[in-house]
């Protein structure tokens, strides 16, 4: 039995296994760094546990910190989540060791299939299909480059202990692959402890279609079908949906059977998933499998019924599954976006900072899976996502359409993100007729990639009569008493309001008049006719020029934050005679999001060309290339290797040729 569970986790993964604990009537234990001291899933758990730093090297990475929070909290089962120690057979074996319970996979499938290179080889011994590649123990950058001309190319450069998109590269020119392995390696050892690598031909626009396999202590393994996670990123997964669009029948049935199969060579127990990459032709390879609960299980959850956390305590505690491959059926279908901290204007750059408004989205078929709140911090020491939306309906387009508008319905003002992004995607043709493949973006953005609509003049009126009403409601709540019917009453010519605003360095004023019927906003020789206003703290709604428009916002002194429907917009209040901010150069370089500074590739008095790289910042768990934007010399390097550096931090100057 298991009475008392540590979740070895933050975030949202962290509250989704502690609300299906409480349900099964377990205590639950939380760990939290010194950052995430407030955090959601510390407030939601029954006691919380400080295990360190904000690092996760010092305190979520930490296992035997892990261990004496157990220890503390009288914790006699551990569930790891997903990222961290969850696929860390070492800790798993520590767990056991100490006389707990832990909610996964024995170590010795952990340790086979963390390994991508041991795991393809425990594959192709079990009859599973498996992309051709390279996966042997000889890792010096000699023998990989040697053994990438029988791969061919494009080709694929992985981290074998990874995940995430972390060390992993695709390389189309046999130039550029001596660099890719020596930038995936390093960034693997910094994610993972360890810089082995694999080479895997690329497979162009495949679809990447994984399974749910579940197995007891009792000799019994089923599949729950598949999830289709094509919609990817930096390889990253985006968008998730079950069933997969182009599934058929017997496809399910041969594909689940190799899962299941792998499963088996490995002994498994507990929930994992299987990977596969699943070409045009229909022919399916292994790619790697995940041992332990995936991001996307929720959609999983949505189309069978079933509880996976619940079905992972229960495995747990030595409870037999109670059903056979012919008890498993998927009704309707669902869809879940990941929403990440990223900004889309500046290459999905992540973001941090804190968090003025988050509001989830409701309504029939919604579900939403988040570890964030209002007055909360996203921090640069993890990784990105905050919170995964997940709609379901009778069909496909019905969850599509749930979703969209779900989005259209959220609000998170503070750190950017990918929300305008994700509508955007969802209402792609291509995507609607379930055609996305792993190219899905890359094909449909382009190199120019995603950008943000820009404010147009029905924006600006709404953040001005935003502003007139929050004001005007400040006043009459100071005032003695004004009759309703003599709000923005006057017996002279209408007067007008003022407002000013900073967007791309330009100045933009709106005059807003109240009229009979409403308000009217000029801009310029553009007038917009505002009817049927209503704003409340953080909400408005209002009619401009006969179209129905809503919004969320935060307003502060010098900034007022708008959460439309498909997008969010930030706008600079300006003060005749205020401070601007001072814009470098493009000799200034400065990091983009705060994070460590690994390396720096460049010494003063060097002289460098635009696109060269200067330096590499680890932030958020990924590396970042900083590159020049101008011909010059170096005239100053200020960044320090190894040293946190906060946004904006100065890095190096660059004396531009032409000064």
């Amino acid at each position: 039995m298991i009475n008392t569970l540590l979740i070895a986790n933050r975030g949202e993964i962290a509250v989704r296994v502690m609300r299906t604990a409480k349900a099964m009537g377990i205590k639950t234990v939380g760990v939290y760094s010194e950052a995430d001291a407030n955090a959601p899933h510390v407030k939601f758990a029954d006691q919380a546990v400080c295990i360190g730093g904000a690092p996760v090297g010092e305190s979520y990475l930490v296992a035997d910190k892990i261990l004496a929070a157990a220890a503390k909290a009288g914790a006699d089962a551990i569930h790891p989540g997903y990222g961290f120690l969850s696929e860390n057979a070492a800790f798993a074996e520590a767990v056991s060791g100490a006389g707990l319970t832990f909610v996964g996979p024995p170590a010795n499938a952990i340790t086979v299939m963390g390994d991508k290179a041991g795991a393809k080889r425990a594959m192709i011994a079990a009859g599973v299909p498996c992309v051709p590649g390279y996966q042997g123990e000889d890792q010096s950058d000699e023998t990989l480059l040697a053994e990438s001309k029988g791969v061919g190319f494009p080709i694929m450069v992985k981290a074998a202990a990874g995940g995430g998109g972390r060390g992993m590269r695709l390389v189309d020119d046999p130039v550029k692959l001596a660099d890719a392995i020596r930038l995936a390696r390093s960034e693997a050892e910094n994610a993972f402890g360890s810089g082995e690598l694999i080479l895997e031909r690329a497979i162009l626009r495949p679809r990447h279609v994984e399974v749910q396999v579940f197995a007891d202590a009792h000799g019994e393994c089923v599949h729950l079908g598949e999830r289709d996670c094509s919609v990817q990123r930096r390889h990253q997964k985006v968008i998730e949906e079950a069933p997969c669009p182009v599934m058929t029948p017997e496809l399910r049935a041969e594909m689940g059977a190799a899962a299941v199969a792998a499963a088996k060579a490995v002994d498994y127990r507990g929930a994992g998933t299987v990977e596969f990459l699943l070409d045009e032709s229909g022919a399916f390879y292994f790619l790697e499998m995940n041992t332990r609960l995936q991001v996307e299980h929720p959609v999983t959850e949505e189309v069978t019924g079933l509880d996976l956390v619940a079905l992972q305590l229960n495995v747990a505690m030595g409870v037999p599954l109670g059903m056979t491959q012919d008890d498993v059926t998927l009704t309707g279908h669902s869809i879940e976006i990941r929403l990440y901290a990223e900004n889309p204007d500046k290459n999905f750059l992540p973001s941090t900072g804190p968090i003025h408004l988050w509001a989830e989205p409701s309504g029939v078929g919604m579900r939403t899976d988040s570890g964030i709140e209002t007055g909360g911090e996203v921090s640069p020491f993890y990784d990105p996502m905050l919170a995964k939306v997940i709609a379901t309906g009778a069909n496909r387009d019905e969850a599509r359409k749930r979703l969209i508008a779900a989005l259209e319905n959220t609000a998170l003002i503070g750190p950017k993100n990918n929300r305008a992004f994700l509508i955007d995607a969802l209402a792609q043709d291509g995507f609607a007729r379930g055609e996305a493949t792993t190219a899905f973006i890359a094909e449909t953005y382009g190199k120019a990639g995603f950008k943000m609509a820009a404010a147009s003049n029905a924006d600006y009126a709404l953040a001005a009569v935003v502003l007139h009403e929050r004001a005007r409601q400040a006043a009459s709540g100071a005032a003695l008493g004004v009759a309703d019917e003599l709000m923005n009453w006057s017996s002279a010519a209408p007067l007008g309001s003022f407002y000013s605003f900073v967007m791309n360095a330009e100045v933009v004023t709106v005059v807003i008049r109240a009229v009979a019927d409403g308000f009217t906003a000029t801009k310029g020789d553009v007038v917009i006719a505002i009817a049927d206003l209503s704003v409340s703290e953080t909400k408005a709604q209002a009619t401009l020029n006969g179209r129905r428009v809503s919004a969320a916002f935060v307003s502060a002194p010098d900034k007022l934050h708008l959460s439309l429907s498909d997008r969010d917009l930030t706008v600079d209040i300006h003060r005749p005679g205020g401070a601007g901010d001072a814009a470098g150069g493009g000799g200034r370089v400065t990091a983009p999001m705060h994070g460590v500074l690994l390396e720096v590739l460049v010494t003063e008095g060097e002289e460098v060309s635009a696109g060269q790289k200067l330096a590499i910042l680890e932030a958020m768990k990924m590396q970042h290339e900083i590159l020049a934007t101008i011909d010059g010399k170096v005239t100053s390097v200020t960044g320090a290797v190894g040293a946190q550096t906060g946004a904006g931090d100065l890095i190096m100057e660059i004396e531009g040729d032409d000064a």
